[in-house]
């Protein structure tokens, strides 16, 4: 966590499991402000599980969440009003306008009409979305749809910004745009957690939380992992951790 950051999330000794089967085992998390934090793991790492709990989804067997200060237990609703979510699967409206997906969202989040205009003005802006602000969603491109979701995710100011593998399927173009928006949004104060597992996004991170069979078996800096920071050695080091029998 980059120091003297506030914390904006706080994940404690988390577990959950499914019958028999145990999805998360004691998970330890934090996220500071400013921050971008990694969440690097293959397919059935307990990403999916973990962020569900984050988000209210579900809640955990043992353990506590804390977003910007609310228990995720008993204040829900508090602590999913700091929070913005970009979804791995697409959740935009296909048939209404950019503008009015943005809308419609900003009603949900109890805004006034003058707050949703000035919002979604500066939104549209910011991610180079003005002159489609009217086209039905239906004809963007994908890299253009995930930019909707960004800035649908910002629209009520969130304090804690959560990407699902936010960029799976998008051209390298798109993908890096993506992570470039993202990144600056640091400068905010906004914490990010990111979940992926394409290592080329993890050595852009302030830190890098390694999952595997549910528990976490590295949290630090990216070129901490390998001597020079490099994808095809954090990609190696990657392996080898999750590997390795932890």
């Amino acid at each position: 966590m980059i120091e003297n950051a506030a914390t904006l999330l706080s994940v404690s000794k988390v577990s959950k499991s499914y019958g028999a089967h145990p999805a998360l085992a004691n998970v330890d998390l934090v996220v500071g402000e400013g921050e971008l934090v990694v969440l690097l793991g293959s397919n059935g790492a307990g990403k999916s599980t973990l962020l569900q709990l984050v988000t209210g989804l579900f809640v955990p067997d043992s353990g506590t969440i804390v977003v910007a200060g609310h228990d995720i237990r008993t204040q829900v609703v508090q602590a999913l009003a700091t929070v913005g979510v970009v979804f791995q699967q697409p959740t935009l409206d296909l048939e209404l306008s950019v503008e009015a997906n943005l809308r419609f969202h900003a009603d949900l989040q109890g805004l006034t009409r003058q707050q949703s205009r000035a919002r979604i003005d500066a939104a549209l802006e910011r991610f180079n979305l003005i002159e489609r602000r009217k086209d039905v969603v239906r004809v963007l491109s994908g890299g253009n749809r995930r930019r909707v979701e960004l800035a649908r995710a910002l629209i009520h100011d969130p304090h804690l910004l959560i990407m699902d593998e936010a960029t799976v399927g998008l051209d390298p173009g798109s993908r890096r745009e993506i992570l470039g928006h993202v990144r600056a949004l640091r400068s905010l104060g906004m914490g990010i957690l990111w979940t992926t597992h394409l290592i080329d996004e993890a050595i852009q991170a302030d830190r890098v939380i390694v999952l595997h069979g549910g528990k976490v078996v590295y949290d630090g800096h990216p070129i901490t992992l390998s001597s020079t920071g490099s994808a095809s050695e954090l990609t190696e080091a990657f392996l080898a951790l999750i590997s390795s029998g932890h």
